[in-house]
């Protein structure tokens, strides 16, 4: 671009943003002499990004009241972000996608960086969207039917598997609705796969033992992570993940172990993906919420349940795979779509006969304390 170019483009957006001042009352004194916010400067090509200051005796939260009026004349795509007098706007000139297929060679990539890659989607401006569970551990995911819930569940576990070997990752599946995890139960990395309470409750009591000895032995070796231990006592993640985890509501055992896997999980290698189609107030309590980082809200009913989720407007989306995300910030993305057939092909290398098969109903060798988790004298 040249240097005309350049100047006009940046007069045309200084321009835009008195427009949105005006709009929305963002000034001090009388609009004939009005002291409006300064632009301090306006920096990217594609997607500029306006840096500005509130005069003094100005309410910061009038920027926020007043997004609306940026969209107005920007566009909806748009972020502000800042606190007490200096603000950033950044102005996005592409949409969202509104469909996006998983594609193996494309996300794969994206995760190897992370100790434990989360694929997200695509946000503002097609950009891919993916985080490290092990820094931001813990995920609600809450959603209507159709909405696009449940493959994202199977496009996060697929991508795991992918990504992490089964000596560095184990994975625990609750599969209340007992439609969803079938097609992992043979998966190496796959621990089991349960449906009935009664038996997702032994498998979060094996947890709960893990959670004690891999707690005692941070102690012993005087290490703040689970990472930090000598080679010999090395443990792999755990990560247990639990769709429609509210029919769960009434075990208190089970809720409890929940609620001290979210507090403490992290430090400890062990984290959860809660997923569930309405959300609740009283088994989201104020605990569990709180350390559950990242959650991602796909079409909910109403304003109350978007609240709950801690995904503000979730309830406003009409696409199929469209998620509200809040995690270091709010972000609207469109989930990867997988097929079921697609997440077999891509399983099936890591699928492997075992005896007795991992099943939903039948107690797995794995649980037994010696075969499921590693002796802590060994």
């Amino acid at each position: 671009m040249s240097f005309w170019s350049d100047i006009k483009k940046e007069m045309s957006i200084r321009k835009k943003m008195i427009k949105a001042f005006k709009a929305g009352e963002l000034y001090l004194g009388e609009l004939e002499r009005p002291i409006f916010p300064k632009i301090r400067s306006i920096t990217g090509e594609e997607n500029p990004t306006v840096t500005f200051t509130i005069p003094d005796g100005m309410d910061p939260k009038l920027l926020k009241k007043n997004q609306f009026v940026f969209q107005q004349v920007f566009g909806k795509n748009i972020e502000l972000e800042g606190e007490l007098k200096k603000f950033m706007l950044r102005i996005y000139n592409k949409d969202i996608p509104t469909s996006l297929s998983y594609n193996k060679n494309t996300i794969i990539p994206l995760l190897t960086p992370h100790r434990l890659g989360i694929i997200c989607g695509k946000g503002k401006n097609g950009e891919w969207v993916t985080y490290d569970l092990a820094i931001k551990p813990h995920i609600l995911i809450a959603g209507e039917t159709g909405s696009g819930k449940s493959t994202q569940l199977r496009s996060i576990l697929t991508s795991l598997i992918l990504t992490k070997s089964p000596n560095e990752l184990e994975l625990f599946l609750g599969d209340c609705k007992k439609s969803e995890f079938h097609i992992f139960r043979k998966v190496e990395h796959v621990q089991c796969v349960y449906s009935s309470v009664r038996d997702i409750g032994k498998m979060l009591a094996a947890i709960k033992k893990e959670l004690d000895e891999r707690s005692d032995l941070t102690e012993l070796f005087e290490v703040s992570h689970v990472d930090d231990l000598p080679g010999k006592h090395k443990r792999p993640y755990i990560v247990v993940c639990i769709d429609e985890f509210v029919m769960l509501r009434k075990d208190e055992t089970i809720m409890d172990i929940l609620t001290e896997i979210v507090a403490i999980g992290r430090t400890l290698g062990v984290f959860a993906i809660l997923s569930m189609q309405r959300p609740n107030a009283k088994v989201l309590d104020t605990t569990i919420r709180a350390n559950l980082t990242t959650s991602m809200g796909f079409q909910l009913r109403d304003a109350v349940e978007s609240k709950i989720v801690n995904t503000p407007d979730a309830h406003k989306i009409d696409t199929s795979g469209r998620f509200v995300m809040n995690s270091d910030k709010l972000y609207e993305i469109q989930a990867p779509y997988i097929t079921m057939e697609k997440a077999k092909e891509l399983l099936n290398p890591f699928i492997v006969m075992k005896n007795p098969a991992k099943d939903v109903t039948e107690t797995p060798r794995q649980l037994n304390e010696k075969d499921v988790f590693h002796d802590v004298n060994e």
